[in-house]
């Protein structure tokens, strides 16, 4: 992979050390996996993804996205392509709450590694 800025291998750290995660190459972007579903995408700023800021988009629970954005539009956004799923965006820069990211993260890790409910026939 090419070199990584600081705040990718951060999240790398934070998305490797849940249960049964692995990374993929998805769309250009190095993104976080679990039982073949995704949980989590880096958006580099230096691409279309990231759109001028290093972030991640982040699978959430109905409501999450746009609460966060809401409470603080200047570290969540709704990320092209997959936030109107509801996914939720976080920037990642000097400003990042770790922390809360990695509580973020565990509960994305939760959500994409539920079963899916089937449908009834």
């Amino acid at each position: 992979m090419a070199t990584s800025p600081r705040v990718l291998a951060k999240l790398r750290t934070l998305c490797l050390s849940l249960a049964d995660a692995h990374e993929v190459l998805s769309h250009g972007e190095p993104s976080f996996f679990v039982k073949k579903r995704m949980f989590a995408t880096f958006a580099n700023g230096d691409s279309h993804h990231g759109r001028g800021r290093h972030g991640v988009w982040i699978k959430a629970a109905p409501g999450r996205q746009t609460r966060a954005v809401r409470a603080d539009p200047a570290r969540f956004f709704v990320p092209p392509y997959v936030g109107p799923s509801g996914w939720v965006g976080v920037y990642l820069d000097d400003e990042t709450r770790w922390d809360e990211l990695a509580d973020i993260l565990r509960d994305a890790h939760r959500l994409a590694g539920s079963p899916v409910p089937r449908k009834r026939r």
